[in-house]
């Protein structure tokens, strides 16, 4: 996945220096894995550090996520990829980020190097704003209480965010990730502080949904996506515009129990989506995935989902962004 930044967003990869335009940066430390309402109030305070110290205020995030470098076979699923996470970080108001590759040189540096030689001496940092669970350094041994040390010796200031609860859970990437695999995605999208989406191609499917009706735009997602199988009510930015649908996440038991599918019905449009990107976002969880005795009990389920899909959407008046991902309207039928 590609996506655009604006044309003043500063994006630094690696060893590169910063430009002279953001010396003296405020700088925003995390994974920022999903870009939920936690780490907005991190960028809140890197934004309100910089304009005290009269500078600029950037993210500095790491790819791959360090999960994913030291387990790469029990890493949680990412809620933004590496782009998302970008375009997200881009919308939070920070003029920039630093994105530092996570290797085996970066999981051995010390708490202290890192903070030496490179948040003072590759960045010159004015100050740091991090979570309340931000950890770095070898075996993680740097913690805030840490950095708040480090900082009085070298010259930055630190501001630690506590964290920010919804309903019983303290908002993280862990509890966003725990409310989409039960099928909550309200609860999800309240620490997100928008609804969970999901962007992919549209591919060529069995093509059974237009025989009984209900035509479908079909996406591969990835496989350790962990969100409950069923039933969604959804809406969808499409290079066509926007639309809302229901649509069924899962293995389609009633046909053949294979690789689980984003199957997405789009209201009130007609069209050719093949091979182009859509934005799926999930707004209520309608009910789980059924095996059906035959066409006809599908058939009539699917009409009763759709006009629930249409009535949860109609009182829901969260939409997506104006910015249409293509230019030429393509739905797969």
């Amino acid at each position: 996945m590609t996506v655009s930044l604006p044309p003043d967003f500063v994006l630094v990869h690696g060893p590169e220096p910063l430009p002279p335009a953001l010396k003296r940066p405020v700088i925003a430390i995390g994974n920022f894995d999903g870009v939920h309402r936690g780490h907005q109030a991190v960028f809140a305070a890197a934004r309100t550090m910089a304009a005290e110290a009269g500078g600029p205020a950037l993210a500095l995030t790491f790819e791959p996520h360090p999960r994913t470098f030291f387990n790469p076979a029990t890493a949680p699923f990412r809620l933004t990829p590496a782009a998302e996470k970008l375009r997200r970080i881009a919308e939070s108001g920070l003029q920039g980020a630093i994105v530092l590759d996570f290797d085996a040189a970066l999981a051995a540096m010390e708490a202290e190097d890192f903070v030496r030689e490179v948040l003072v001496g590759r960045y010159g940092v004015a100050g740091v704003a991090v979570g309340f669970d931000f950890h770095f350094g070898r075996q993680r041994a740097g913690s805030p209480a840490f950095l708040k040390e480090a900082g009085e010796r070298h010259g930055f200031a630190v501001t630690v965010v506590e964290p920010m609860r919804d309903e019983n859970d303290a908002i993280s990437s862990t509890a966003v990730r725990r409310a989409l695999a039960s099928g909550q995605v309200g609860h999800a999208a309240h620490m997100l502080g928008r609804p969970f989406a999901v962007t992919a191609e549209v591919i060529h499917g069995d093509k059974r949904g237009r025989t009984i009706g209900f035509p479908t735009a079909n996406l591969a997602l990835p496989q350790d996506l962990e969100l409950a199988f069923g039933i969604y009510a959804v809406r969808a930015m499409t290079p066509a515009g926007r639309f809302d649908g229901v649509a069924n996440y899962g293995r389609r038991p009633t046909f053949d129990n294979g690789r689980a599918l984003l199957e997405v019905h789009l209201f009130d449009f007609s069209g050719d989506l093949y091979g182009q990107s859509i934005e799926v976002e999930f707004h209520a969880y309608i009910r789980p995935e059924l095996k059906f005795d035959g066409i006809d009990a599908l058939v009539a389920q699917i009409r009763a989902d759709a006009q629930q899909a249409r009535e949860v959407l109609e009182r829901d008046p969260i939409r997506l962004p104006r910015n249409p991902l293509g230019e030429s309207p393509s739905y797969s039928k």
